[in-house]
């Protein structure tokens, strides 16, 4: 499964309309521990491939979707589900607290 690029035009279909979990990643070219969390994600979306929609938000790109969601850190990672951003993590972050967020 391929991760999704979320923007203003999508989120609301992509994310708030999903059906199932949907993981959304915050983050940032510039960004160091980004960089170093892309990997982890990926390889979550490969793992739930099916069951989680998985995609990525680039703040510098979209910036009104951080505001949105109050992202002062990055990267961030939002559990959304029924369109309700309901757990999030800050920093980097090993694939297990990823996991972890589905329970």
């Amino acid at each position: 499964m391929a991760v999704k690029t979320f923007t203003q035009e999508n989120f609301d279909k992509e994310v708030l309309g999903a059906q199932g979990p949907v993981l959304v990643d915050f983050w940032a070219s510039w960004c160091g521990p980004c960089k170093m969390f892309s990997p982890i994600v990926d390889a979550f979306a490969e793992a739930h491939e099916g069951d989680v929609t998985v995609g990525k938000v680039n703040i510098d790109e979209q910036p009104d979707l951080a505001a949105r969601y109050g992202v002062m850190s990055i990267p961030t990672a939002i559990l959304f589900k029924d369109g309700e951003a309901v757990n999030t993590l800050v920093g980097l972050q090993p694939k297990e607290n990823l996991e972890a967020l589905l329970q």
